[in-house]
């Protein structure tokens, strides 16, 4: 399979086509202005000795005598080299003729597309090998000279040779643009796509050890830029997605490792020595439990691959939210009055989903904001819709959140506390579920936490018929 050709090379052929045509087109414009002129400097000098020889005949007054006319023409024409002359009466008989006026017939008569049919048209012909430009006019008879015409010719030997050389060095000086702009746009084109290749550089560089390479955009011209720019902002998602996955990594492999190690230290305490049935029994609940944590885990973990590849199918039935947060409420309530916490719940609802998945999702938010209720607080639930979107908000009173977690608190395994406080039995995986929940119905979820109160916020698309109503 060939290579393409690169885009420094196309832009350089791109820049020598349109120099190349522009250069040909315009030394054929000047090939023919300076033709163009030429023949009108021709036409200035056979008009002026066309009047020139007109005055010569209406002084002679007598056209018959061709002798003493003859001198009069000769003398008027002397020094004219390279010019031909002749003169003819009504019938077509020579009255004056110069040595080599030896004009063709489609010049000599009055026909159609003779010269004599348009006055003052020139024609160019040629004889003997050199070329002429001749024009020729027919003059009415007045009272001092009788009807004729007269034919004039100059020789375009000297014009031709200044062409011929002109050419010459025009195609030159034209072949010699074209390869220097040929040259100097392939240049052009390299420099101007330096940036590029610098980010062909930076991205063969970059590496699992090398994330943080960013491309200078104040070295990078304007129209690149946005490129640049989202070259950048693609090195730094992935250097937050690497990150993430690193810290991600190391978060579950420190999760998993508590349960299993608990399972080897009882396992081996158990096969130490003999054991009654009953202690064994005790043993193995105690190995139950810790199994059900990693069964929990797991299946978390696998609901959270689901959504990202998007694998996760939804059932998409209404659902009414009051209808699903009070025997949640209700399940609460006694963890609640435990801790002291006082749970509210106001407004109502609809929308459209998998009502098992939005279940959970409340549940892990309710859950969640319970623990970390202090004795004495509250947690409240509302539901309000307006504008086509239903809005959940889960708020309770507490420490407030610094700002700086508050990006992180739905990724997997994170936690607030940098010591990984293990006072719950949650693996940190809750809040990643919600937001996996909440974004595969077409919603977002966003926190706050201000003033000593936290409030997650689900914003979801309502039921078409609660909208409608």
């Amino acid at each position: 399979m060939s290579q393409a050709p690169s885009l420094t090379v196309r832009l350089a052929l791109l820049f020598a086509a349109v120099s190349t045509t522009v250069l040909l087109t315009l030394g054929t414009v000047i090939g023919y202005l300076v033709e163009e002129h030429f023949e009108m400097l021709d036409m200035v000098e056979l008009s002026g000795k066309l009047t020139l020889i007109e005055h010569v005949l209406a002084r002679s007054g007598v056209v018959a005598r061709s002798d003493e006319l003859a001198r009069q023409l000769n003398e008027a024409l002397v020094g004219h080299h390279g010019l031909s002359v002749a003169v003819y009466a009504g019938q077509g008989q020579v009255l004056y003729a110069s040595a080599d006026a030896d004009f063709p017939p489609r010049i000599l008569h009055d026909n159609p597309g003779g010269l004599l049919a348009r006055p003052m048209h020139p024609v160019v012909w040629e004889n003997q090998g050199r070329t002429f430009r001749s024009i020729a006019a027919s003059m009415p008879a007045t009272a001092e000279i009788p009807a004729h015409s007269v034919a004039l010719a100059l020789d375009m030997a000297h014009h031709q040779e200044f062409m011929s050389a002109f050419r010459r060095m025009l195609w030159a000086a034209l072949a010699l643009g074209i390869v220097l702009s040929s040259l100097l746009g392939w240049l052009a084109a390299r420099r101007g796509l330096a940036p590029v290749r610098a980010m062909a550089g930076i991205a063969r560089s970059i590496s699992a050890e090398r994330l943080d390479a960013r491309l200078p955009l104040q070295s990078v011209p304007v129209e690149v830029q946005e490129l640049a720019s989202s070259f950048n902002a693609m090195l730094a998602r992935l250097e937050e997605s690497f990150k993430r996955l690193s810290e991600f990594s190391s978060d579950i492999a420190h999760e998993l490792r508590t349960p299993v190690s608990n399972l080897m230290t009882q396992t081996q305490v158990a096969v130490s020595k003999a054991r009654s049935a009953d202690e064994y029994r005790e043993i193995l609940y105690s190995n139950l439990e810790e199994y059900d944590r990693l069964a929990r885990m797991i299946a978390d973990m696998l609901l959270l691959a689901k959504t990202d590849n998007p694998l996760l199918t939804l059932r998409r039935d209404p659902i009414d939210l009051a209808a699903e947060i009070d025997p949640l409420l209700d399940f609460y309530q006694a963890l609640a009055d435990e801790q002291g916490v006082h749970v509210a719940r106001g407004g109502d609802g609809r929308i459209v989903g998998d009502a098992s998945m939005i279940r959970r999702a409340l549940s892990n938010l309710l859950s969640n904001a319970i623990r970390h209720t202090p004795r004495g607080g509250s947690v409240s639930i509302g539901v309000d819709s307006g504008s086509g979107r239903c809005r959940i908000r889960v708020e309770n009173t507490g420490d407030t959140i610094p700002a700086e977690h508050l990006p992180r608190l739905f990724d997997r395994f994170y936690r607030v506390d940098p010591a990984r406080s293990r006072g719950s039995d949650g693996a940190g995986l809750g809040l990643a579920i919600v937001k996996a929940i909440v974004e595969a119905h077409a919603g977002h979820i966003e926190v706050s936490s201000t003033g000593g109160v936290t409030a997650f916020v689900m914003s979801m698309p309502v039921a078409a018929e609660h909208a409608a109503a």
